[in-house]
């Protein structure tokens, strides 16, 4: 956890600890990256306002470098939209706004945390045999855990999205939306839907959140993410991952 407010700092490791949770903090961005290099967490939770260098800039550093896959909790202190799509966009997997009930804190980290080990989200996979398939070495068919669009991937297996080979760089969230999206290639999927099977959460009526998580998937995956051609918008009802790509 990165957090300047050591009071806030000792009560989310205690009450994390109740919950088997070890949590070691750091006061500065400074030594929660040299700590977060180590590679040896689940997850990090991060303060938004930081003395010195603000959390979007290090959710940055970490979305870049080798500690790209590790999930972030971002917690900020108003909360507002602006806080929110600009660290979703910055590659933050949930935000919480302060001040925040600590029952939350650790439902929100659970959710991050089970969608990072098993992949698992409360989509309605019934289109899944839709899925390209595979031949086994004594000719049987079998589901292949790697669903291709033309030049796009994407391995169910290993959580990775690969477009001419080369591995794209998406948060669990982003995964996740990525992988239900393809799994019902050719369907009309809702916000609501997309939102629910992505984070788990019902979608406000104000919350644009799911758009900026599509958005980064865009920047992603498609060619010209300003002209997609992968995953469609369909005006008034959502958004559609094309069948047929090149």
């Amino acid at each position: 956890m990165i957090e300047d407010d050591p009071r806030l700092s000792a009560l989310v490791v205690e009450y994390l600890a109740a919950s088997g949770y070890q949590v070691i903090t750091a006061a500065t961005a400074t030594l929660g990256l040299q700590a977060a290099a180590s590679g040896k967490f689940d997850a990090l939770i991060l303060d938004l306002m930081l003395p010195d260098v603000d959390g979007l800039e290090v959710c940055r550093r970490l979305r870049a470098g080798e500690t790209k896959g590790l999930p972030i909790l971002m917690l900020t202190a108003r909360g507002d939209a602006t806080d929110r799509v600009v660290g979703l966009e910055m590659g933050a997997d949930d935000y919480l706004p302060k001040p925040f009930e600590p029952r939350e804190l650790l439902a929100r980290l659970r959710a991050i945390l089970r969608r990072t080990a098993s992949g698992t989200a409360s989509a309605n996979h019934s289109d899944s045999d839709n899925a390209k398939r595979h031949h086994t070495s004594n000719g049987s068919d079998a589901p292949s855990d790697i669903l291709r669009f033309g030049r796009l991937e994407i391995d169910r297996g290993a959580r990775e999205v690969r477009l001419d080979g080369n591995i794209c760089d998406l948060t669990s969230h982003q995964f996740v939306l990525l992988r239900t999206l393809a799994e019902n290639a050719g369907r009309v999927l809702t916000r609501e839907f997309l939102m629910e099977s992505a984070t788990g959460e019902s979608l406000d009526a104000f919350d644009r959140s799911i758009d900026v998580h599509v958005s980064r998937v865009r920047a992603t995956i498609e060619d010209d993410p300003k002209q997609p051609r992968r995953i469609l918008t369909v005006r008034g009802a959502g958004y559609v991952f094309a069948r047929q790509q090149s």
